[in-house]
């Protein structure tokens, strides 16, 4: 029996990966903590505590409590809200992360931890079109070097101590179970309820920004599969490139217009701009995909027809008009 933690399972990502986990490992083996207060689905599915991932001492004492055997670590600062409060940001990405690492060390009864790292990792020395697995990273945001100096000790920890640690290098992320975060590719999710809402929207980012960016439910699939891949198949101790569909600003404004014709982008770009430019346009993820055999699912065209079907709903839900 697998007994799991998710820490941050109110963010993006572990709200909708929480729910998946407990329909595929029983709602009762899959523990959901965050700082602040859980969305009801998660709340009412399963357990819930509140867990500051700072908290190095509750940290151990839960996870031996519960005998977790898999931990989810998904707390960080992101991109753009890094850059605000840069030591504040570095602190809580590092230690959090060190505090995991130790605890899967000292906790026999921990097999495997997952950590996220991102495409922030690399810079602007870095190929843009079809960033390779292994190149040139020189990360120039809090978030980047935080995430680039996490894969080093994630690495490190494997190979000293054993620590069976995973991780994927996402790419931007959208989804509509959640909004924004703080991140810089988050106008993706932004424009949605801004053009049902507003029927206009003003992105941060140049019209032909182009950036690596993932279907939500494509990201769940391949955590999943990653963490369940036999440990000898694993090429990869430090952070998997993975990739899903790469578009521009200019490119989803005309792809939400087939279904809302009378919406309008305007431009204004800010700080962000210069953290996009830094990023790569396509990733190259051929060895993730030859490792577990993973592929994306969903392209810019499908992905948008589900993001406004479901923001709508979701309006409706809350009596919000549009």
């Amino acid at each position: 029996m697998e007994n799991i933690l998710i820490i941050g399972a109110a963010g993006q990502i572990g709200s909708e990966l929480t729910l998946t986990l407990r329909e595929k490992y029983g709602k009762e083996n899959v523990f959901a903590t965050d700082i602040k207060e859980l969305p009801r689905d998660i709340r009412e599915s399963g357990p819930t505590e509140m867990l500051d991932i700072l908290d190095d001492k509750r940290l151990i004492h839960f996870v031996i409590r519960h005998k977790i055997t898999q931990i989810y670590h998904l707390a960080a600062v992101l991109s753009g809200n890094a850059e605000k409060i840069p030591l504040q940001a570095w602190r809580i990405n590092m230690d959090s992360l060190f505090n995991v690492l130790e605890t899967a060390r000292l906790v026999e009864d921990v097999k495997r931890v997952f950590w996220p790292s991102s495409i922030a990792v690399f810079g602007a020395t870095t190929p843009k079109v079809n960033t390779p697995q292994m190149t040139i990273m020189e990360p120039n945001t809090v978030y980047g070097i935080s995430k680039q100096a996490g894969e080093r000790w994630c690495e490190y920890y494997f190979r000293k101590f054993g620590v069976d640690v995973r991780s994927i290098r996402y790419p931007g992320l959208i989804s509509y179970k959640t909004e924004a975060g703080g991140g810089t590719t988050d106008y993706a999710v932004e424009i949605f309820y801004e053009a049902i809402k507003n029927e206009r929207y003003e992105c941060f980012l140049k019209p032909d920004t182009r950036l690596p960016m993932m279907f939500m439910p494509d990201a769940i699939d391949a955590t999943i599969s990653l963490m369940e891949l036999d440990a000898s198949k694993m090429s990869i101790r430090s952070s998997y490139n993975v990739g899903g569909m790469s578009f521009t600003p200019e490119e989803l404004a005309a792809e939400i217009k087939k279904h809302i014709p009378s919406f309008e982008i305007t431009y204004k770009p800010d700080f962000r701009q210069a953290i996009a430019d830094s990023w790569p346009q396509t990733i190259d993820d051929s060895v993730a995909r030859a490792n577990d055999g993973w592929t994306h699912k969903y392209d810019l065209a499908k992905m948008v027809e589900i993001m406004i079907q479901e923001i709508r709903k979701k309006f409706k839900k809350d009596n919000v008009g549009y």
